[in-house]
């Protein structure tokens, strides 16, 4: 029997539905990862020097790799974190591949040089420009209910950017990470630009840690905390995308079918085990009677199963310990008055990780089904009797990812959307946005910082650096040592030129034909 030190250096992948060991792992030790940063260190100059265009390339052919391999790749994310393959081709394997269109196709624009014209008719003789410079190596630590879209997606904007990558996947999902290190090795990565590191919240801390220049972090709020005060000590940049507590607002005039059958999705996707799922419905009194038995209806007739089994809807959940805290959230919804409309127990003839979706009424705010993430398969439905309201218990919570309005109104659904504190708010649609590869994915309040995906996910992977040119290097700048009082009078005089209103009113065509003569002197 192995001792209690020889078991905290092994991890075994298990397979959520069957219960069954897929691998034993050795897990890194602190020297390990801070071996790995090291090496990673060493390997960034060279993949920088590579070229914009030549990583692109790399991530065409990653690209390619992925859809020839797709299938397995899908079944893999099956067998170890639990999902339907169908779901996993959708939200898994489908994102990455759109990651890597939307970078090959934009990634060299971003990052270019660029010109950076100047207002100042002080400065017309300089030339000034801003270079996108890699941060050098960037540590991300990633969670196991997106096992392979979250890090992937992280990691191509990091390369293509230049940076090299060190990756600490969940302890419980490290072979998707496996698999993605060997289709980006096989791509043309260098095998010290990206590395996994296997093991559990130590090996998370020891690269927190190591010498790493970014960290990006997906996970819950406590561990979030603690990972910015660790990175405040050094001023270590993080993105922290920590989870959330969507809301879902049905408007009075909202479709009940199209609306109810959006609340079953997304609040039992990935056996709803998602940052973005639907964990609070507020619907309009007037069909809130309606819209509740449609759900009840349209959960009732979900298959739940094993992910590989080709008619199940919901998968296991990952972990008992996840499947505690679902009911516990269930039953103090209970016992404050919440009527469990289907669903409220286990499915334990289908394993120990499966729990029955579930549709909850007559839920308020004093329960924690309202007020904690539940990350699990469960449809709490609250009604409201207008607008303000709904924004109200929208906005009343800590976190704040993303939201979702329904109504066949869309003019109406958009000026909603201004009220709500979100990162994300979507009108008639759930959860899609993250397979948007051209929009940001992050939140605020509780919900984290920095974003991931699109444009602004590829900017977190660059420091921005300016570049100043002065165009006559034989001639002394007027605002050099030399002050007094004549000093002092021509600059006046020329604040009153450049600045004063009544003049640029009158003498503003003299003005623009100086700043074209400045330009073409640049």
């Amino acid at each position: 029997m192995a001792t209690d030190l020889q078991a905290a250096l092994k991890i075994v992948s298990v397979n959520p539905a069957t219960g069954e060991p897929l691998c034993e792992l050795k897990c890194c030790t602190a020297e390990d990862v801070s071996a790995a940063v090291e090496r990673a260190k060493s390997a960034q100059p060279a993949w920088a020097e590579l070229g914009v265009k030549k990583r692109i390339a790399i991530l065409r052919e990653f690209q390619k790799k992925l859809h020839e391999k797709k299938s397995e790749i899908a079944t893999a994310i099956t067998r170890e974190a639990g999902k339907p393959v169908a779901e996993a081709l959708v939200t898994e394997v489908l994102v990455v591949l759109d990651a890597a269109r939307f970078l090959i196709d934009n990634a060299y624009q971003v990052l270019r040089d660029e010109p950076l014209p100047h207002g100042n008719l002080a400065t017309k003789l300089k030339s000034g420009r801003l270079v996108r410079e890699p941060h050098g190596v960037i540590g991300i630590i990633s969670p196991w209910n997106y096992p392979f879209s979250i890090p992937a997606t992280e990691t191509l904007a990091a390369l293509v950017a230049g940076n090299t990558v060190v990756l600490k996947p969940s302890e419980l999902t490290p072979l998707i990470a496996l698999q993605l290190e060997s289709l980006l090795h096989s791509a043309g990565v260098p095998k010290e630009a990206f590395q996994v590191v296997v093991g559990d919240g130590a090996a998370g801390a020891a690269l927190v840690r190591a010498p790493i220049d970014k960290l990006v972090f997906t996970g819950s709020v406590a561990t979030g905390k603690r990972i910015a005060v660790a990175a405040a000590e050094r001023l270590l940049p993080v993105v922290l995308e920590l989870g959330g507590k969507d809301p879902m607002i049905v408007l009075d005039d909202a479709d009940v079918d199209v609306a109810s059958s959006a609340a079953v999705w997304g609040a039992f996707v990935n056996a709803g085990q998602v940052c973005l799922s639907v964990e609070r419905c507020y619907v309009h009194r007037s069909i809130y009677e309606r819209f509740v038995a449609a759900c009840v209806e349209k959960t009732k007739k979900l298959r739940v199963g094993h992910g590989e089994d080709r008619d199940t809807d919901v998968g296991p959940l990952i972990h008992e310990r996840q499947l505690r805290t679902v009911e516990d959230h269930v039953q103090d919804a209970k016992e404050h008055g919440a009527r469990v409309l289907t669903g409220g127990a286990r499915y334990p003839e289908l394993g120990r990780n499966f729990y029955r979706p579930t549709v909850l009424a007559d839920v308020n705010h004093d329960m924690r089904v309202m007020r904690g993430e539940t990350f699990g398969p469960v449809l709490p439905i609250m009604p409201f009797d207008s607008e303000d309201e709904a924004v109200r218990l929208a906005n009343d919570s800590e976190y704040g990812l993303a939201a979702s309005i329904f109504t066949r109104n869309s003019e109406r659904g958009e000026r909603l959307t201004r009220r709500i504190h979100a990162g994300t708010v979507m009108v008639n649609d759930v959860i899609s946005c993250f397979g948007i590869s051209e929009a940001p994915h992050g939140g605020v309040k509780a919900s984290g910082i920095g974003r991931a995906h699109g444009r602004f996910g590829l900017e977190e992977m660059i420091r921005v650096k300016y570049l100043d040119t002065d165009q006559m290097p034989a001639m002394k700048k007027v605002w050099w040592y030399g002050y007094g009082e004549t000093f002092r009078r021509q600059m006046e005089g020329f604040l009153d030129l450049q600045f004063a209103r009544s003049l640029v009113a009158r003498f503003g065509g003299a003005f623009r034909a100086t700043a074209s003569v400045c330009r073409k002197r640049v």
